[in-house]
């Protein structure tokens, strides 16, 4: 795999590491891609790392070699879902494009000795860049960052979590000394 330059998050970073150590257990020809993104990544906090680039959850749209633009979310693992929505991080393609910027082409080398160019188009949605917005957002005086809102009972009788419940006595209604 060759790319001009690739920039992990610290999270997609510490994903990278775990998925190499149990790739290696079972020799997977995948481990050396692994072992070359680590290797040559810059790593950013989650929180600045910049919108253009695919993180895992980016939804991405991106071309192999002169082909149609396709569209995938990449993904940690294959999840339930419409088939040809996700791209794992597990696979060629999707390893090689977490990290890359849009605009940027890599290419990756099969075992079969074929080789394919990897061009990121646009990252439509990045999970990181979403989440700054909301923030953003919430601490102009916008709506709530998860889009909630707390809502009350009028009539409530249910005590709050934590409160001692006192004991309900009618007239008349003495537990006498077995209840002691």
């Amino acid at each position: 795999m060759r790319n001009m330059s690739c920039r992990l998050t610290t999270k997609d970073f510490a994903v990278l590491e775990v998925m190499l150590e149990r790739r290696r257990a079972f020799a997977d020809p995948i481990v050396w891609m692994i072992e070359e993104k680590l290797a040559n990544a810059g790593v950013v906090p989650v929180d600045s790392v910049e919108a253009d680039v695919v993180t895992l959850n980016s939804r991405v749209v991106f071309c192999v070699d002169a082909g149609a633009a396709e569209t995938r979310t990449l993904v940690q693992n294959e999840v339930r879902g419409p088939v040809g929505s996700s791209l794992s991080v597990a696979t060629r393609r999707g390893l090689c494009m977490l990290g890359m910027a849009q605009g940027q082409t890599a290419s990756i080398e099969h075992p079969d000795g074929r080789r394919e160019a990897i061009r990121v188009k646009t990252v439509l949605y990045q999970p990181e860049a979403a989440r700054r917005e909301a923030w953003e957002k919430a601490s102009a005086g916008g709506c709530r960052p998860h889009g909630l809102t707390l809502v009350y009972s009028a009539a409530a009788p249910i005590q709050p979590l934590g409160a001692a419940a006192g004991m309900r006595q009618t007239e008349d209604d003495d537990p006498g000394p077995s209840a002691a």
